[in-house]
């Protein structure tokens, strides 16, 4: 199971990146595709309200950061909960005879010898997995936060339904691929306890003594890049709030009609997009907290530059074609790059 999943959640980072990087090639023979690609994404500002076959309201996209949060809550809390247990390996061999034993009282510790014998370097891996996880957590419930109270969406926003689609899967996967190595082993864990519980009650469950600084103490022992990922992660994090507030008040201004506002101010100085190079930072400040290792997370980060930096060409162009008294200086979304 954790090979499968690992190897979809690769495959699918791959193949999300790929159009985006095909469509973003500067040759008239793919004009088509990347207008066809420009399409799906297209949302808000950018889709004119006229186009509302296939589509849904702008403002669906709160329904993103409610998954977000209830899968994110899911999996950090299984995941830290395995962790604290002393994060057992699973022996496939002896498994179902192993939970057979347990659930029948033959045995009075059933991941005894397995923790026992756990290597510190997975110790450390699952560990790392639910700091990622407290990364992601902050991220989804801002966003959240941000989409109920500082983003007024016009009734008349509309968002392609393909690009619809593409956030729900994003803030499925996104969270699974920060601890999809694990991810069958904390499964397991979770099933044999749902189990034991079932077959004990509720009065027959072994009770053990909490020890609430043991779900704190391994996170302060981590390596060094998970706290200079999670600074990078939190200087993202504070200037996209702020650029959202920018943001905010633009569509308050605009409130009531279909005119936009040329927002100003911060980094809308030097670039169309500052929010969108703000989403890169962050997702860069979780690649390097989990140590620039993991294959996967590295996927997860490559779709989301490709992505947003696609994104923010078109925005730009957008307000280009908008506004005569744009700011010519600004660039799409990278100061003086890009």
């Amino acid at each position: 199971m954790e090979i499968t999943l690992v190897t979809l959640l690769r495959v699918a980072w791959i193949g999300g990146t790929l159009p985006i990087l095909i469509a973003s090639i500067p040759s008239s023979k793919l004009s088509w595709f990347h207008d066809l690609l420009s399409g799906f994404a297209k949302r808000g500002k950018t889709l004119q309200s006229s186009s509302s076959r296939f589509t849904v309201p702008q403002r669906f996209f709160g329904h993103f950061y409610v998954l977000a949060v209830i899968w994110t809550t899911t999996l950090l809390v299984a995941t830290w909960v395995y962790a604290y247990s002393g994060t057992p390996l699973v022996s496939e061999p002896m498994q179902f005879s192993s939970i057979t034993s347990h659930l029948t009282g033959g045995s009075q510790s059933f991941w005894l010898h397995e923790s026992r014998s756990m290597k510190l370097e997975k110790r450390r891996g699952v560990w790392l997995s639910v700091f990622l996880l407290l990364l992601m957590e902050a991220q989804v419930l801002r966003r959240l936060y941000e989409t109920i109270y500082v983003f007024k969406y016009s009734p008349s926003a509309r968002m392609h339904i393909f690009g619809y689609i593409t956030g729900l899967y994003f803030y499925a996967a996104a969270p699974l691929s920060l601890c999809c190595t694990y991810m069958a082993e904390v499964f397991h864990y979770a099933l044999n306890l749902i189990q034991e519980f079932i077959v004990k009650g509720k009065d027959q469950m072994q009770v053990t003594e909490t020890n609430w600084w043991g779900f704190v103490n391994p996170l302060l022992k981590l390596n060094w890049h998970a706290w200079l990922g999670a600074i990078i992660f939190l200087l993202g994090w504070i200037h996209q709030r702020r650029c959202h507030a920018i943001l905010g008040l633009v569509r308050e201004k605009s409130e009531g009609s279909d005119d936009y506002v040329i927002p100003y101010g911060d980094w809308f100085r030097y670039v169309s997009c500052p929010h969108y190079l703000d989403e890169i930072v962050i997702y860069a400040g979780i690649l390097v907290a989990s140590g620039c290792s993991d294959i996967t997370v590295w996927l997860l980060f490559i779709f989301v530059v490709a992505n947003l930096v696609f994104a923010a060409a078109d925005t730009q162009q957008w307000y280009l074609r908008k506004f005569d008294n744009y700011p010519r200086e600004r660039y799409a979304i990278i100061p003086c790059i890009y």
